[in-house]
This record gives C-alpha cells, sequence and structure tokens, in this order.
C-alpha cells in the first residue's frame, strides 16, 4: 500500500521548489538552497546564500516521499555537506570556489595545531572580495577522511613523534582518504562556466580536472604559521605534495 503523508500541501510547495535532484551512480543527491545566510566577517556583515545536500540511496522527485522519512532518520547523527554562494555564481565569467574540509578541532575551536581555521576564514574572505565565488564545507572530510574520533587518536600519535601522513597509516587509513564526488556533482548543478579554485592541494586540482571542469586558474593559500602548526604544514609540503611555489609557508627556519 502507498505510503500516505499529512503534510499542509503550501509547506511542501514552499520547500519543494528549493530541492533539486542530483543523479549520482550511488543513489541521488538532494541538493537544498538557495536560503540568505548573511555571513560576520572580520566585523563587516557580506551576504551569502547557503545550500546543504544529502546523499540518499533512493532516487525520486517526490520530494514529499524524501521530507516524510526524514523526522525518524536523526540526521543529526551524520555529517551533510554545505555550500556558501556569493555573487552570481551561476553567470560570472569568473568565480573562486573553495573545497574545504570540515575540521572540527580549527573551524571551530580556532586550534592552532592545523591551519584549517584560518583557511576557512581567509577562504571566505577571498571570495567576498572577488565577488563571485562559493565555498564548498565538506562533511566526512574530518582528518583527511578519517572521521573526529580517528583523528583523535592521530592526534595522540604525533604528539609522539608521528606526522600526520604516518599517524593516519598506523591506524590503518590512507594517507588522505577524502573524495571530491559529490561535491563536484554539486559545482556541476550550480555552475558550467570555469572556477579559479583556491587551495594548495594538486588533488583537488586533479579532481576537479579528472571530471572534466575548467579549472582556469588557483589561489594560493598559506598563512597562520606557528609553533604550533610549523611541523603539520611542512609534512603537507614535503609528503603530501602541497604547492607552494613562492615560499609562502614554512620559509622560516
Amino acid at each position: 500500500m502507498p505510503a500516505v503523508y499529512n503534510f499542509d500541501p503550501h509547506v511542501i510547495s514552499l520547500l519543494q521548489d528549493k530541492i533539486q535532484l542530483i543523479k549520482s551512480d550511488e543513489g541521488a543527491i538532494y541538493l537544498v538552497g538557495p536560503i540568505k545566510l548573511p555571513i560576520n566577517l572580520n566585523g563587516e556583515t557580506a551576504q551569502f546564500k547557503w545550500y546543504c545536500w544529502l546523499h540518499c540511496d533512493e532516487v525520486t522527485e517526490d520530494f514529499e516521499r524524501i521530507i516524510a522519512k526524514l523526522s525518524s532518520v536523526n540526521l543529526a547523527e551524520f555529517q551533510q555537506s554545505s555550500i556558501l554562494v556569493h555573487g552570481d555564481f551561476h553567470n560570472a565569467d569568473h568565480a573562486l570556489i573553495r573545497f574545504h574540509s570540515i575540521c572540527h578541532t580549527g573551524d571551530i575551536f580556532g586550534s592552532k595545531r592545523c591551519d584549517c581555521g584560518y583557511q576557512l576564514r581567509q577562504s571566505l574572505k577571498h571570495i567576498a572580495e572577488h565577488g563571485h565565488g562559493a565555498l564548498f564545507y565538506l562533511a566526512n572530510h574530518e582528518g583527511r577522511g578519517i572521521g573526529l574520533f580517528s583523528k583523535a587518536l592521530a592526534y595522540i600519535l604525533q604528539e609522539n613523534g608521528y606526522d600526520t601522513v604516518d599517524a593516519n597509516l598506523q591506524l590503518g587509513f590512507a594517507d588522505d582518504a577524502r573524495n571530491y564526488g559529490d561535491a563536484i556533482k554539486a559545482l556541476k548543478a550550480l555552475r558550467t562556466k570555469p572556477v579559479t579554485l583556491i587551495t594548495n592541494n594538486p588533488r583537488k586540482l586533479d579532481a576537479l580536472r579528472k571530471a572534466g571542469l575548467d579549472v582556469e586558474g588557483r589561489v594560493q593559500l598559506w598563512g597562520d604559521v606557528s609553533e604550533y602548526n610549523e611541523k603539520y604544514l611542512k609534512t603537507k609540503i614535503e609528503r603530501a605534495g602541497h604547492l607552494n611555489e613562492d615560499e609562502g609557508c614554512c620559509d622560516n627556519d
């Protein structure tokens, strides 16, 4: 027997106009937005538009069916990714993008063991100053894809002499287990024109290009170097292959 939903039709009409179905090889991505989101950047208010996506096994354009399942799934137990869009991201000739991996300790607590919090704030600043762009805040990327609990274990190893790469390897993970497939699909749904990527990581550039996206440039994002993260940043360059052409990082030995 077909499921029966008892939603207010007006509520459903408001929501379904903001949901976009993106089919994938393993189900579907449901992209919700845009939603107005004013952001505080260094004391100034910048106007962004917020999107969030959910990856589901079920592929359907009956969005009422998807909405009906949400209250029983307990999504609060799982991470969902976000996109912050500024300006005319869809149509502008030149736009900046940042694929930013979630970092609970750096982004939220302001940890100086990494440069993630700095990169998050600086990327939003670059995008706002440029006028058009998007920051993709990627769930399931904590600790280069190993999760927050495993990252805590890796930190203990790092406090005992292991670098970032070896700590992940010693726990049985790849040094970098992140996947950008869903983010790339969401990007393609929002923009078809070339993009400039804010990154030091060549793997992100390769992922975009292998997916057939036109990457017209790259913006480096080094900074906030301190005694707490200098070894971490050097490991990014020496072992993870991060790009540092102009010696903007870790050159103060």
